[in-house]
């Protein structure tokens, strides 16, 4: 438009004309230049409450701003920038504030904003850095300046309630005694379960073989927590077929296998037990405490949760997991390293799998004789002939729909179990 009119003015001779056209230009960079020149130094403070959050719950953000400028600073609007799949807040106004060298009397020279944020995915997210724009006085120019880094704020996935006590997902005789023994430490020479192949013949316990009529042997692990296996699938190239997105998880059935693994790990640790998880991948779990004197599938230390706090790590660990690449088939990280990871004796294992393929099932039968009881939840995008093969190698599959199937998946597997017993 201001060319429009210098042109005119030009043609005509006007000079009236030639000076608009002339304001017209010129206001407008000068502007620019103004807002584009100022600087703004503030430092900035984020305090997430609480630090952790649930997918789906609510988490107040408190951003404390302090100038830094000379002069104060007027008429800013804020904003924060967050990860993809977070919807961060509104931009508003700034509360005026005073410089360091004063400049605007009765005012603070910090501030505090606050806003909520509802991640509906779990996840590792980045809130910030914190916007500020400022804008000329004419409202024709603005400039925007990122102010901060950015924090993590922590989004664990969503866990179910599931039936029950935790105590009847044991496989056998030996598991449950576990738990009277963390309570009866006294009680180890009245523990025995039946004979497997493999025991040691100094582990028989004559007297309760005398009074069943069957070989019995004592168990083992007498001074620990009972203990459980739960193994994830996190292999990416079974999980590339569902198209997983890492910045929005939210449908996929990798992301439903998390939560239950979530859901069955607080489910277990709430009534007591010892819970080991494995990862078909390469291993991103870390350990609530001391590792495990066994190798996970991979050669490191699996990740072992326990005691009060071992919930929260877990959901902590589990809140940044991905589909990551599978180990290559012979190599040091293949299966052939599952031996070592369950060479501790017969243990409860549960499977939650999205997708696996053949090297994966191979893993699974390896750890199946190690297992007592092995239950494999399956979803709707592992194939019926991987179902089959689980199945003819002793693992009992249940089928998982959609995150309203995990109780009556869990209650399925466990009353299986018990008509078994």
């Amino acid at each position: 438009m201001a060319a429009a009119i210098l042109a005119v003015a030009y043609l005509l001779g006007r000079q009236d004309l030639l000076f608009i056209g002339s304001v017209l230009v010129f206001v407008p960079v000068v502007a620019a230049v103004v807002v584009g020149l100022r600087p703004v130094r503030v430092q900035i403070t984020r305090v997430f409450r609480p630090p952790v959050v649930a997918a789906g719950s609510s988490a107040s953000v408190s951003v404390r701003l302090q100038n830094l400028s000379a002069g104060p600073l007027n008429g800013i609007r804020w904003t924060e920038l967050t990860s993809a799949g977070l919807l961060g807040p509104d931009s508003a106004v700034l509360p005026g504030l005073q410089g360091v060298l004063g400049g605007a009397p009765h005012r603070p020279q910090t501030v505090t904003v606050d806003y909520t944020l509802t991640p509906d995915e779990r996840g590792v997210y980045d809130v910030g850095p914190l916007v500020l724009t400022r804008f000329d006085p004419f409202g024709l120019a603005f400039s925007q300046r990122p102010c901060g880094s950015a924090n993590d704020l922590v989004v664990t996935p969503r866990v179910a309630w599931l039936p029950g006590s935790g105590l009847s997902v044991v496989g056998g005789d030996g598991a449950n005694h576990e738990l009277q023994r963390h309570h009866n430490p006294h009680a180890d020479e009245l523990i025995a379960r039946e004979y497997r192949p493999g025991d040691p013949m100094r582990r028989v316990n004559w007297p309760a073989t005398a009074r069943r009529g069957e070989i019995m042997v004592r168990q083992e692990e007498q001074r620990s927590n009972p203990s459980v296996r739960i193994v994830l699938d996190t292999t990416e190239a079974a999980n590339s077929s569902r198209d997983f997105d890492v910045m929005n998880p939210g449908d996929s059935a990798f992301e439903l296998s998390i939560e239950f693994v979530a859901s069955i790990g607080v489910h277990l640790l709430e009534a007591g037990y010892r819970l080991e998880v494995i990862e078909l991948g390469q291993s991103q779990l870390r350990a609530d405490g001391p590792g495990s004197d066994a190798a996970a599938l991979h050669g490191d230390v699996p990740a072992t949760y326990t005691g009060l706090h071992g919930d929260r790590v877990l959901l902590e660990g589990l809140a940044g997991i991905v589909p990551v690449a599978a180990p290559v088939d012979g190599s040091p990280a293949g299966p052939r390293r599952t031996e070592s990871s369950a060479d501790r004796g017969f243990e409860p294992t549960f499977a939650i799998l999205s997708a696996v393929d053949d090297q994966d099932v191979h893993t699974l039968d390896v750890l199946r004789v190690h297992a007592d009881p092995a239950v494999a939840f399956v979803l709707d995008t592992v194939s019926e002939e991987m179902i089959d093969r689980l199945a003819d190698s002793g693992w009992l599959c249940v089928a998982v729909h959609r995150e309203e199937d995990f109780g009556r998946a869990w209650e399925q597997a466990m009353s299986v179990r018990k008509v078994e017993k």
